[in-house]
């Protein structure tokens, strides 16, 4: 009894492991459905900074769409209502929202409602009305809709999120390639890109590449200081300011 028993163990214990290595060779199969980089994985802001833009490029194995996603660092925003109170503007009301993308953009490779369902914009969050804005606050739907309208203009305002769907090129039926541009006042953080294949309007494929965004230099040095020794930046900037009124006087005294 016992060689038959041996037997039925190392077969059994043979099945699993073909079992187990067939699911890997499927899970890499299916993560290879499409590759993606990026030309840089850091954006350094230096003091003269006005912004740049970063190469995303990758390839396929097949037809399909795609669309890619970037996200920048999830951070508080407080979003103020102002009305007319005895002539004069006043804040009445304030939301603040626990978590929003610093920075929203799109790209696509053709225009999204001819690629994916709906039900697929909302899941992974493709472009500003489908973002997961929620407030510390308990709002009914309509408030929290005005709301969430005001926190994506006021970021579409400064450059923020993005107004309109990049294009996404391809070259030839597997290689694509875009463009994505950083404005100069964008946050500091860590950032994901992700790739998304698009096939039969389903993401099939996804892949999510991390971006840097850092200050250096002087620059760095400067908010370093004002972040967190905001009294010795204050005593700095105000014997600077000094020092400029003072070199300025003497120069027109000597005209």
């Amino acid at each position: 009894m016992r060689r038959p028993t041996r037997a039925i163990i190392v077969r059994g214990a043979a099945a699993l492991v073909g079992l187990g290595l067939g699911v890997t060779v499927a899970a890499t199969v299916w993560a290879q459905q499409m590759v993606a980089d990026l030309s840089s994985h850091l954006i350094a802001i230096t003091t003269g900074f006005t912004g740049t833009e970063v190469v995303l490029f990758g390839a396929t194995d097949g037809a399909g769409d795609v669309a890619i996603v970037v996200n920048g660092p999830r951070l508080p925003a407080i979003v103020r209502r102002k009305e007319r109170v005895l002539g004069m503007w006043m804040n009445t009301d304030t939301v603040r929202f626990s978590q929003a993308p610093g920075y929203h953009s799109v790209a696509a490779s053709r225009p999204l409602d001819q690629i994916v369902a709906k039900t697929a914009l909302e899941r992974q969050q493709i472009g500003a009305p489908q973002l997961q804005l929620d407030p510390q606050e308990t709002l009914d739907p309509q408030e929290l809709a005005a709301f969430r309208a005001a926190l994506i203009r006021n970021k579409q305002r400064v450059g923020l999120y993005g107004t309109s769907v990049g294009a996404v090129s391809f070259l030839g039926e597997r290689l694509f390639r875009t463009n994505i541009y950083f404005p100069a006042n964008v946050p500091t953080g860590l950032y994901n890109v992700e790739a998304l294949l698009i096939r039969d309007g389903e993401v099939v494929s996804a892949q999510t590449t991390p971006l840097v965004v850092s200050k250096i230099g002087f620059s760095a040095e400067v908010y370093d200081m004002a972040r967190h020794r905001p009294i010795t930046y204050g005593v700095l900037a105000v014997l600077g300011a000094v020092a400029a009124g003072w070199a300025a006087g003497a120069a027109f005294r000597r005209v």
